[in-house]
């Protein structure tokens, strides 16, 4: 039997499907075995709904033909044959078809599952100008008087005032509106999504003019982001009348201004499109999201005169896989372009944060440790270009690289090449004669000859550096330019206090450390140096990550003795973790299974540029599981207190802040058992 984690309904995923079949003009009993066929499709897909286009049963362009009692009459039983064929499917199927009540005509939406009509939306706003004469045929749903209408023997809620609420999953909560609804000022999916609704579906005929298409994009995306929502497009295709206009048959789906999945715009044949939708995630936006509560309650009042019209939902069993694209690097774009304006971004907002704490504290000069390794050139690189910027010389940056017992020999000449190729004022210290002192003074083993390397004899040498770092920076009129990341601080891998943890101002934390790669490797790429420099660069890309604390067995080795990675795990792992759990909060169980559809193929998904094909890993679901359990542990459990008392440092992504001033405050003293059980209790191993 197939273990539930393995089902995305299990994390909060519903599958969407948008179909645009091929229809004949007039012609209800063809288009209902085309829509029948894409319907049946979506089932066999695993989809919880489908969506049409308007109109699809009768088709759209059908004018002055919707005032004959043939075509609405076979419309009606087309639709009837429809409801009883879908006793069988899996989706909650969404219909447009033209209905008569009340002696007028409405353009309508039908949603129907399983043999039942769970309810009839018309349309609100009908366009009556340019090509459209809505108004000729049609009367708007705010013309209608019941509130119920009889359809095949049984009364069905009516208006554009439904929301559709399954039992299960959490959040699956179904607003339907037609093609110009969206167009209005206020469509009336705003007021449902306000009122509940997750998933704003929308049957559009729409037919194309040059340049409508990205207009359709740009509402679609800008109405699923306002609402926190996602919104699902069908636009009529092949087959609709071309007398006067023409037709692409685009469908869309977007969750929160994220596009999901699109059609191929003037295909020959009938399209479906899926994706699988995450509840989850747009139930935290929204209630993290104080503007849309506030919302909320300026429209109390009309929120309340929405309809629930509750359903059971049969979730579809068995293993799926995830349709959704889930990068493995969540803060580095895949795509070659977006990325290039990332990392212009993430160096401007970091420079720009330099130059205003250097100007507001009157100073022209900047103190830096540099290891060699990843974090300090990346803050030295933003040192170099903010001297640049304020037309101060580089010979302003003062860097020291401080060797103590466990310095390779790779790591010190990287850091005195790249201080050399950048043309900064540049200096050694040899930490190891003041940490012996220390060691003296503490009564450490240490002093006395004994191999004891403790967490006090690494944290020595880290406060030794930062000790002499903020003592030149006092005594030469400067600041400390903090270098740590924000996959450090996660982990609570930094010396509290006097080390690592403590700087003046560090444009680093926020930065994650798969990020800062990207950003070291974007610069090369993009030639912001000399070749010389650009040569270090990379070879500080391809040096191991270590914090170069504890020595091997023969003293100062060629390459780092320490590997960071080895202790609490692979960065692009926990770099993945923290995003999704900083970010949006999820449950650990899901945060590995987003994890593994990631990371469990190398050969599968888009790898963002410049990683080479070497470093393109792969991890099982054991190690995933594993090293969240670290994740966990480390973030929840230990950690906390130095987030704490961290420095000033600009906010770069999205994807958040460590900053009690910014984006997280939490207790320094809590558990994190309640996130390792879900963990242990969902996971399978």
């Amino acid at each position: 039997m197939t273990h539930p984690f393995f089902s995305p309904y299990t994390h909060g995923f519903i599958r969407a499907a948008v179909c645009v079949p091929y229809v004949r003009v007039a012609d209800p009993v063809y288009n209902l075995e085309r829509t029948l066929s894409l319907a049946r499709r979506a089932s066999d897909a695993g989809a919880a709904l489908a969506l049409f286009p308007e109109m699809g049963l009768s088709a759209y362009s059908n004018e002055d033909l919707f005032h004959q009692d043939a075509l609405l009459d076979a419309s009606r039983s087309a639709l009837e044959h429809l409801v009883e064929a879908s006793r069988p499917l899996k989706p909650v199927l969404l219909v447009g078809a033209p209905l008569r009540f009340e002696g007028r005509l409405f353009n309508c939406a039908v949603v129907l599952y399983q043999g039942e009509v769970l309810g009839i939306v018309p349309k609100s706003f009908l366009p009556n100008y340019r090509e459209y004469y809505e108004k000729r045929q049609f009367t708007s749903a705010r013309q209608a008087v019941a509130r119920e209408v009889l359809f095949a023997g049984q009364n069905v809620p009516f208006g554009s005032d439904l929301i559709f609420e399954a039992s299960n999953p959490e959040g699956f909560n179904l607003h339907v509106e037609i093609c110009e609804d969206a167009w209005a000022p206020i469509p009336p999916s705003t007021y449902a999504a306000m009122a509940g609704a997750t998933i704003l579906a929308n049957l559009s005929a729409s037919n194309i003019t040059v340049g409508k298409a990205d207009h359709r994009r740009l509402l679609c995306a800008s109405q699923s982001s306002k609402c926190i929502a996602a919104y699902l497009y069908s636009a009529a295709g092949p087959g609709e009348s071309t007398t006067d206009v023409a037709w692409d048959g685009y469908a869309l789906i977007y969750e929160n201004s994220d596009l999901l999945a699109e059609s191929e715009r003037f295909a020959q044949e009938e399209q479906m499109i899926l994706a699988d939708i995450d509840l989850e995630r747009l139930l935290q936006e929204r209630m993290r999201t104080t503007s849309f509560s506030d919302a909320v309650g300026d429209h109390r009042e009309k929120l309340r005169t929405f309809r629930r019209v509750p359903f059971t939902f049969a979730v579809p069993e068995g293993e799926n896989a995830l349709m959704r694209e889930v990068l493995r690097f969540p803060y580095v774009p895949s795509e070659p372009h977006v990325l290039n304006d990332r990392c212009f971004e993430v160096y401007n907002i970091q420079v720009h944060s330099l130059m205003k704490r250097l100007t507001a504290a009157g100073l022209e000069r900047v103190v830096i440790g540099i290891s060699g390794g990843l974090d300090s050139t990346q803050a030295l690189i933003v040192a170099a270009k903010t001297m640049d910027r304020l037309g101060l010389p580089r010979a302003n940056i003062l860097g020291y690289t401080m060797p103590g017992f466990a310095t390779s020999t790779r790591t010190l000449e990287n850091a005195h090449r790249l201080m050399s190729a950048l043309a900064i004022t540049a200096k050694e210290i040899d930490i190891r004669p003041s940490c012996i002192q220390m060691f003296k003074d503490i009564d450490h083993p240490y002093a006395r000859g004994e191999s004891v390397y403790d967490v006090t004899f690494e944290n020595v040498q880290a406060g030794e550096r930062t000790s002499h770092l903020f003592r030149l920076a006092n005594f030469r009129n400067a600041i400390v330019l903090g270098t740590g990341d924000i996959s450090e601080l996660a982990l609570g891998w930094t010396t509290y206090g006097v080390g690592d943890q403590m700087s003046h101002y560090n444009v680093n934390v926020s930065v994650p450390k798969t990020l800062i790669q990207h950003l070291i490797r974007w610069v090369i790429h993009t030639r912001q140096f000399d070749d010389a420099t650009h040569a270090v660069l990379q070879g500080i890309l391809e040096t191991e990550i270590s914090p170069e604390l504890v020595p091997d067995s023969s003293g100062r080795s060629e390459q780092p003795a320490q590997k960071t990675e080895a202790r609490i795990g692979p960065y692009e792992l926990q770099d993945f973790n923290l995003y999704y759990t900083t970010r949006f909060g999820f449950r650990p169980s899901k945060v590995a299974f987003l994890c593994h559809h990631a990371w469990k193929d190398s050969e599968k998904g888009p790898w963002p540029p410049f990683i080479p094909l070497e470093n393109r890993h792969a991890y099982d679901l054991a190690a995933i599981r594993k090293w969240l359990e670290v994740f966990l542990y480390r973030f929840f459990k230990i950690s906390q207190f130095k987030r704490s008392a961290i420095p000033n440092g600009p906010k770069v992504g999205s994807g958040g802040s460590l900053s009690p001033r910014s984006d997280w405050r939490a207790p320094s003293d809590s558990e994190a058992e309640v996130w390792l059980e879900e963990l242990r209790r969902n996971v399978p191993e």
